[in-house]
């Protein structure tokens, strides 16, 4: 399947294949650890990693309703990757499915994160662990520009959509436009697009889309309707479920502990987050940074950068760098409790906080996205939504590859125009060779996700040791 998604195209015999014989949650769970445990590179790279696993290799789900779930996931604050997988997972199994995949999506880079925010605070940045991040990041970055090949080449249908990720990409890169004002630019466009009947808004990723077209059949294809139906009365009651969930930690830690302990600021910001955490996870890192470390001094600017290292080269979504800010503010203020433990609770507490939401959204709105499908104008605006994220992808595919090549960035100004502009002479000139020794491997060698990664690994762990790196 890999040359025919590649190309565009599916395979002839394609067509012919029988459906995908009917899936369990129980035979689901291994598939899912499996695209937890390959979440690394941001959203770019997870979304492609479902995408090669869920529609590619196990055609759970046809090629329109993954794009339709994403661009619904994209519409929400918090991480879309995350939520395209409780997406996917309730699309199949209900809320149980939704709750697994979600759940799993989260799991490794918690995991992964509170291991290094240990390591971090005993032992501050350790040889091993700094070459690690620094082979990793090479390879993350081939990840990333192989996502954006590849989501690219599906939502791309045409000119208009081309231009839309273009202006995307230029709106957010030379002129700081903020993210949510581009995908609402963007909505309009398609939907006023789709309802005019206007060609590259009702043919991209509409409803009733052919099998053939798309690498067919699928175990869920274009008629198959998710187990729950959307009604007014249900989504209260499950918002109401998943709002109690969400907010009952933070109002007992207020209660008990008081407004201005650790733990209850930690629980309140972390929370108001979740609902403006538009814009992908950079935006969002950009005022997470701005508040850490200058308003409440939780932690100093480097170790943002550190955190931020973490997250980006371990499983799971970007956002969890929220993890390390909440371990490292409750242990340094950790009142009668070890240090250790209250950073765990604390990094706990913000996970919770942070993910909670994001099944409180999609359990509530998914059944009336999914019933809204065949609506034209819609889609349309969900199609373009899309192709705008094409190009923020690229943004953060570029902003990526900037501060792992180039140590040193300068601000350029000129009119609307504001950008950082890498210093020629801070070139890293062994993350340069790594990087450019990752392509290679991901796109001439095709050694696959995991092999890159690990060459990678040690190849950074190496270059650590011997005093290059």
């Amino acid at each position: 399947m890999a040359d025919a998604v590649l190309t565009g195209s599916a395979r002839p015999e394609d067509a012919h294949r029988p459906p995908p014989a009917p899936v369990t949650l129980r035979q689901a769970l291994p598939v899912w650890i499996r695209v937890a445990a390959l979440s690394f590179g941001g959203p770019a790279g997870q979304i492609a990693v479902m995408h090669r696993i869920l529609v590619e290799e196990r055609r759970w789900v046809s090629e329109s309703r993954f794009l339709h779930a994403l661009n619904f996931c994209t519409l929400l604050p918090g991480p879309e990757a995350q939520q395209l997988a409780t997406y996917i997972g309730w699309l199949m199994h209900g809320i149980r499915g939704g709750l697994v995949a979600g759940g799993l999506f989260v799991l490794p880079g918690l995991v992964a994160i509170m291991g290094l925010s240990w390591v971090y605070a005993l032992y501050g940045k350790a040889g091993l662990v700094a070459g690690l991040f620094f082979g990793l990041k090479a390879a993350v970055l081939a990840i990333v520009t192989q996502a954006i090949l590849r989501i690219g080449r599906r939502a791309l249908k045409g000119p208009a959509m081309v231009a839309l990720a273009a202006a995307s990409f230029v709106g957010i890169f030379l002129l700081d436009i903020p993210f949510p004002l581009i995908v609402l630019a963007a909505g309009v466009i398609g939907y006023l697009g789709g309802r005019a009947g206007a060609q590259p808004f009702t043919t991209a990723g509409v409803h009733g889309a052919s099998v053939a077209d798309d690498g067919g059949p699928y175990l869920i294809g274009e008629e198959e309707h998710p187990q729950e139906r959307a009604s007014r009365g249900r989504a209260l009651g499950v918002a109401g479920i998943w709002a109690a969930l969400w907010l009952a930690p933070v109002f007992a830690t207020v209660a008990l502990l008081g407004p201005d302990d650790v733990f209850s600021l930690i629980a309140v910001f972390f929370s108001k987050m979740a609902m403006v955490t538009f814009g992908g996870a950079y935006a969002v890192l950009s005022y997470v940074a701005q508040q850490a470390v200058e308003h409440y001094g939780w932690l100093r600017p480097g170790e943002m950068l550190d955190g931020l290292g973490m997250a980006e080269t371990t499983p799971g979504p970007l956002i969890m760098v929220t993890q390390f800010v909440g371990f490292l503010a409750a242990y340094r203020a950790p009142g009668a409790l070890p240090p250790l433990l209250a950073g765990t609770l604390g990094g706990l507490l913000t996970t919770w906080v942070t993910f909670a939401p994001c099944f409180l959204w999609i359990f509530a709105g998914a059944p009336f996205i999914e019933r809204l499908r065949g609506n034209r104008a819609l889609a349309g605006a969900l199609s373009a939504v899309t192709a705008a994220v094409v190009g923020v992808i690229l943004n953060l595919a570029v902003w990526f590859a900037l501060h792992t090549i180039f140590a040193e960035l300068r601000p350029f100004t000129a009119g609307p125009i504001r950008i950082d502009l890498p210093v020629p002479a801070s070139l890293d000139p062994w993350a340069f060779a790594l990087t450019a020794a990752a392509l290679v491997a991901t796109f001439a060698l095709r050694l696959g996700m995991l092999p890159t990664l690990a060459a990678c690994s040690c190849a950074g762990i190496l270059l650590h040791w011997a005093g290059w790196a």
